[in-house]
């Protein structure tokens, strides 16, 4: 079975550091997180629900909030790529630490419900 430290072995050192300040965001916000690998990907589940994913790709890093995440920072999202449920933070630009931690408090409120 795949770890989530297996996961980040596969990618350049850059990749690895995005990743893990997302993992470290995800530890602090939802304590109580289950982590685990799930389509492939790092995922994480509170109150047995899932809460969020992320991936490494070439070009960006990709995380998954449900389309609820999403939907709810959709305004803080717009100048990003999206897709159903999805969202792409580029290689090139710094990651938004202060709203992906926002959607990860939000989902994990959500899943409380």
């Amino acid at each position: 079975m795949e770890t989530v430290a297996s996961y980040f072995a596969k990618f350049p050192e850059t990749s690895q550091k995005r990743m893990q300040q997302i993992r470290a965001l995800i530890l602090e916000k939802a304590p109580e997180v289950q982590e685990s690998i799930s389509y492939g990907m790092p995922a994480y589940k509170t109150n047995g629900k899932p809460l969020i994913y992320y991936a490494a790709f070439k070009n960006h890093i990709g995380l998954y909030a449900t389309p609820s995440g999403h939907t709810h920072f959709a305004d803080a999202l717009s100048s990003y790529k999206q897709g159903k449920g999805s969202v792409q933070f580029p290689n090139e630009q710094p990651l938004p630490l202060d709203l992906i931690a926002e959607i990860i408090v939000f989902r994990v409120e959500e899943n409380k419900k």
